[in-house]
């Protein structure tokens, strides 16, 4: 009965389980809609040839670190905006949201000059050269149509700072619908498209991130919030706000980029092994993001939550919404390992390609690598609950310094070293790729957990004193 009491307890008090589900759920819900988005694009293309799907994640990782390294600094106006509402400026909410704005259009244009690299980039992984033109394709694609997904998440700030995330889960939805029609129609050449292939995978995936923005633009830019929220007036750019924005947006923008790139060098080492296990790695990384992306959305869920709290001056209430959190995520965790470890055969099923062009041989090779690829997933997804909460959490005190920080030492000595000794001894293969990569979630939701526990971050002061404006 104390367990259950314990439990009711945790439910119902301020910050407790019922307010992170609030909060999380509908960014869950959004986070599931857009897994659906990248699992679609994969499924598709696993059907459409082997080439395709081997191709699809070195290309969207390569895109990754670039665009999250963007959105990392953008996405930072959230916080502002939480932080503000806790300190009850609400008339500061909308400056902020824009400075994400005017930061995201900047970075559009370095991305759009990324889009020039792709055919060196490519050239030097050195992939088979069929695989290599498709990789190139989908690079420039979605690289180019990145843009509109940094715009949509300086809008969604606005939602997220105030910890209304219905709106956000609603416009995730509609994304998912658009994207997995076009899918259709892109990949296949259905219902009078044009046959694209790779190219109309990265084409609908562009349209989903257009259907976002579209619609948040819609629901924020209102007369009745900028009566409170200063969403309409407060457009210009404020140079204090928006260093601010950067100086602790930027270690969050790093930290993206040294692990994306830790993870991009993963997928290019297992490209090197050659089409079955790419094909193998990439289905299990499409079903991993059922694992990831959901608890990606309670960990934005508790970065709104710590700073308001924050933002109220109130530590201890911060550290205590990120427990709950935590206690969340982990049993989510513990349930889709499970049903990943029992169902990886079915699981890997899922992508078999039923057209007549399928080399069933192939396929049955990729499944059976697949299977045992997918008990890693199973192992490391029980720690990464703590990577992901603790580092919302120490994003919303403003701790992105010191995040920066264990990122880059992490993925130095526990990626880069042990992948260079693999490749330089030849001793390169699958599983020891694999056992590389489990150790390293381990060790650096070690060092993430220690630095929550330290409670430097209770000092770090993000915002201004502001004027409350009631």
């Amino acid at each position: 009965m104390s367990c259950i009491g314990s439990l009711r307890g945790r439910w119902a008090a301020p910050l407790g389980y019922r307010e992170v589900l609030r909060i999380g759920l509908p960014l869950l819900a959004g986070m599931i809609s857009t897994t659906i988005m990248q699992f679609t694009d994969r499924l598709f293309l696993s059907h459409y040839s082997l080439e395709a799907i081997a191709a699809s994640a070195p290309a969207v990782m390569a895109s990754l670190t670039l665009q999250m390294t963007f959105h990392g600094i953008c996405s930072y106006s959230s916080v502002l905006a939480a932080q503000y509402i806790g300190a009850r400026a609400l008339n500061r909410v909308g400056p902020a949201v824009w400075q994400g704005v005017w930061c995201a259009l900047f970075c559009s244009l370095l991305l759009l000059g990324a889009c020039f690299m792709a055919e060196p980039l490519f050239d030097f992984v050195g992939h088979e050269e069929d695989v290599r033109i498709l990789e190139v394709r989908y690079f420039i694609t979605l690289t180019s149509g990145a843009s509109l997904a940094l715009l949509g998440a300086a809008l969604s700030s606005y939602f997220f700072g105030r910890g209304l995330t219905k709106p956000v889960m609603w416009a995730n939805m509609a994304a998912a619908l658009v994207n997995i029609a076009l899918d259709y129609m892109l990949i296949f050449g259905e219902f009078g498209a044009p046959e694209l292939g790779i190219l109309g995978a990265g084409l609908a995936t562009a349209a989903g991130w257009l259907t976002t923005l579209i619609i948040l633009a819609v629901l924020i830019f209102r007369r009745e919030n900028d009566a409170v929220y200063h969403v309409l007036r407060g457009w210009r750019p404020e140079r204090d706000l928006f260093l601010r924005l950067v100086r602790f947006g930027l270690p969050g923008g790093m930290q993206f980029f040294v692990e994306f790139t830790g993870m991009t060098w993963f997928m290019f080492e297992l490209g090197s092994l050659g089409k079955i296990p790419m094909a193998a790695s990439n289905i299990v990384f499409a079903i991993n993001n059922f694992t990831f992306m959901p608890m990606l959305g309670l960990s934005m869920a508790a970065a709104t939550m710590v700073g308001q709290a924050m933002g109220r001056q109130c530590p201890l209430e911060a550290e205590t919404a990120a427990l709950h959190a935590l206690h969340l995520a982990f049993f989510y965790m513990f349930c889709t390992a499970a049903l990943i470890v029992f169902f990886a055969g079915d699981l890997m099923d899922v992508f078999r390609r039923a057209s007549s062009q399928a080399a069933e041989g192939d396929f049955d090779k990729v499944r059976a690598t697949g299977i045992v690829l997918l008990y890693y997933v199973a192992l490391y997804s029980l720690v990464d609950a703590a990577n992901l909460i603790f580092f919302g959490a120490l994003r919303g005190a403003g701790d992105t310094v010191m995040m920066m920080k264990i990122i880059v030492v992490c993925v130095f000595l526990f990626l880069f070293v042990p992948f260079s000794i693999l490749h330089m001894g030849g001793w390169i293969s699958l599983h020891r790729l694999w056992l590389v990569f489990t150790a390293y979630v381990f060790i650096l939701a070690a060092c993430v957990t220690l630095r929550f526990r330290s409670r430097k971050w209770h000092k770090i002061k993000v915002i201004e004193a502001v004027r409350v404006v009631n």
